[in-house]
């Protein structure tokens, strides 16, 4: 195959038409999914038949600590969130197509960034190439998902019935600050409020506090 005369997007897009879906080959707790392994195995050869190479920098890194229990006891790991550059370089004529791209990674101590490196590698590429992958595969946006969270009408009703509450003992509360003829008067009022009701009310007695200096 005659390359030179190709630029580095033509290159690029011969191998995105020679690799159309790659099935899961590894699983892990509930799901299956395409191993690093299996991505280079299909891209690598065709990037040394064209001569291209892919360069890959760490922009960022922000590490912390996930502490969670298991059913042999608690244990802690490290969460690593990586922001990268990934280049494609043509070592013919010196083209590159630069690609920002964000992953998480969570292992243990010493291994959650080399995740978080590996998971990006695996994933930009599937993505830039639009690989199709199987339906469970836990980064597939066609995989099924659990519906969302409902919450209890219970738990409704008795958020809505504080929430008027509060309201109530605001509207009140009021009656205390409107009467104050001085300054002196409406902070007295305003500390005999409690602190959510202040909180609700410190508008209203910004006006107040005006009105009493500007007459």
């Amino acid at each position: 195959m005659k390359t030179e005369k190709q630029n580095i997007y033509q290159k690029l897009h011969h191998i995105q038409t020679k690799i159309m879906g790659l099935g899961k080959d590894k699983a892990t707790f509930n799901y299956k999914y395409v191993t690093g392994d299996k991505v280079l195995n299909e891209i690598k050869p065709l990037m040394n038949e064209l001569g291209l190479i892919l360069k890959q920098e760490v922009l960022s890194i922000e590490n912390s600590r996930q502490d969670y229990a298991t059913k042999n006891g608690s244990k802690s790991e490290i969460l690593s969130k990586v922001m990268m550059k990934f280049t494609w370089i043509d070592c013919t004529t010196g083209e590159k197509d630069e690609n920002l791209f964000g992953a998480n990674g969570q292992n243990d101590w010493e291994k959650g960034l080399g995740s978080a490196l590996t998971y990006a590698e695996r994933y930009f590429l599937l993505k830039y190439f639009h690989i199709a992958t199987d339906e469970d595969d836990i980064d597939n946006d066609s995989r099924k998902t659990t519906a969302p969270v409902q919450h209890k009408a219970e738990d409704v009703i008795e958020n809505q019935r504080r929430i008027d509450e509060a309201n109530k003992k605001a509207e009140e509360s009021k009656r205390l600050l409107d009467v104050a003829k001085t300054e002196e008067e409406l902070k007295d009022a305003y500390l005999k409020l409690d602190v959510p009701t202040r909180k609700l009310l410190a508008k209203y007695t910004e006006e107040l506090k005006v009105k009493l200096t500007t007459k």
